[in-house]
């Protein structure tokens, strides 16, 4: 195999995969890994590292790998990343690092997030941890949200020696990792748990079912708790519907509901004590990485799944690699479709959704073609689930019971894209909270650089 063609990465059969919630991916050997690792070209100017939203020395890692040194490779990488296992499953190489390197320009692109996943799964296996901090502070700084932001944040702050307590407001810690990606994605107990661990291995406290806002405010925890800064990562779950007529029949779902019954409450498994309706017909009305989720899920659950999109192939949001992957397992994608109206039958429950078929016209804000009604093109398609996955936004409930903390007209929290600060003083926030929903990597990017910032704020102090 020469240089301009990437290792190729061992998966499940797709007939095999689409019958099972075990991991897609099955990622490099040994051999796979330092093979792939030789490709590097180990650039003066590392354009991958700029890609990065949380700056890995990719080179440095890499030239370990190549070495055989695993264990060198995961410090390297834990200096800048607390979830490099997450990362190297979740992350869209494609558009960051893996996007930036100059291999990519006459071949494959270096497998960058491939090599990071071996080096977490290989340290994992060997029993190696992210080093601490040599010397610890006396001051104390609580963090909203056990997310990819919140973990980031806390881990970082730990290692410059602060005395770090995370608030999470479910019973199980982990945030979108553990409620909104599937297991055959990314695995929670071989995977989400030990990243976690990890991080409580620095030293942060974890408290579950805490709801800021309700349990506690965020003016107590400075007033009262004796917490000198507050990092807000409390992501958005907060879903969007479509508003359209027959969208409160029985069997339509939120994404951000149907997979986290599935993912958290195991909904998927038989014998759970919050089983989940297995459809025979479904269609999941999006085409970001959430709805390529939630399709997959329901074809596991045994549904054919149809999912409807209002552009085109080429405008889909989601990773290639997950529309790839969705495709070979036999998902159904009706684009340039948009509902217009669900049926319900006699009993309440979903029996039609109406369509109408869409072309793309002129470009909108972003830069994307705009939709267009083709007029008369409506059709019905018969199913008894629809999955809604357009999205979600912050919940309110912390910006409305912190006194002097600006929110924007989409309800997420002003803060500032260098150091995190907000309008209140002291407090802090990231990721989904602050931008609305966005990747795990760019929400991790978020938490460093608030540890950052509030590392100057309190050293200042």
């Amino acid at each position: 195999m020469d240089g301009f063609v990437r290792v190729p990465v061992r998966e499940q059969d797709a007939k095999v995969r689409a019958t099972n919630f075990k991991e897609v991916c099955l990622g490099y050997n040994k051999e796979e890994a330092e093979s792939e690792a030789t490709r590097c070209l180990n650039c003066k100017n590392p354009k991958c590292v700029e890609g990065c939203p949380v700056s890995i020395d990719i080179p440095a890692f890499i030239q370990q790998v190549k070495e055989g040194d695993v264990a060198g490779a995961y410090q390297t990488i834990s200096k800048s990343s607390a979830l490099p296992a997450v990362c190297g499953r979740v992350c869209p190489q494609e558009s960051q690092c893996e996007g930036k390197c100059v291999r990519g320009i006459k071949g494959d692109a270096v497998s960058i997030g491939k090599l990071e996943r071996y080096v977490a799964d290989t340290a994992r296996e060997m029993g190696i941890v992210p080093e601490g901090a040599k010397e610890k502070k006396n001051k104390k700084v609580a963090v909203i949200g056990s997310g990819p932001s919140g973990l980031t944040c806390a881990g970082d702050l730990a290692k410059m020696g602060y005395d770090v307590t995370i608030f999470e407001a479910l019973h199980e810690a982990g945030g979108v990792l553990v409620y909104g990606i599937p297991e055959f994605r990314l695995p929670k107990d071989a995977v989400v748990k030990k990243e976690i661990e990890n991080v409580k291995a620095l030293g942060v406290k974890l408290e579950t079912d805490v709801v800021i806002g309700k349990s506690v405010t965020i003016d107590d925890l400075m007033k009262k708790e004796g917490f000198e800064a507050v990092f807000i990562g409390s992501g958005a779950g907060l879903p969007r519907f479509m508003n359209i007529p027959g969208e409160q029949a029985m069997g339509v779902f939120s994404a951000n509901e149907y997979l986290t019954r599935s993912n958290l409450m195991k909904a998927f498994d038989e014998n759970s004590t919050t089983p989940i309706m297995r459809a025979k017909k479904c269609v999941v009305v999006g085409g970001g990485n959430v709805a390529m989720d939630a399709a997959r899920t329901a074809l596991r659950l045994g549904a054919e799944v149809h999912v409807v999109y209002r552009r085109g192939e080429e405008e889909l949001p989601a990773r290639k690699e997950e529309v790839h992957h969705a495709k070979e397992e036999g998902i159904i994608f009706d684009l340039l479709t948009n509902p217009v109206e669900i049926h319900e039958d006699e009993n309440g429950w979903v029996k039609s959704i109406t369509c109408i078929r869409m072309e793309l016209g002129e470009p909108d804000e972003s830069g994307r073609r705009s939709p267009v009604e083709i007029p008369g093109s409506e059709f019905d398609i018969e199913c008894d689930a629809v999955i809604m996955s357009l999205g979600t936004s912050p919940n309110p409930l912390i910006s409305s019971t912190t006194e002097g903390l600006d929110v924007n007209r989409r309800k997420c929290i002003v803060a500032t894209e260098e150091t995190g600060q907000t309008s209140k003083e002291g407090v802090f926030a990231g990721g989904d909270a602050v931008t609305g929903a966005a990747t795990v990597i760019l929400a991790m990017g978020a938490g460093k650089a608030a540890a950052k910032g509030i590392d100057e704020y309190l050293s200042n102090k």
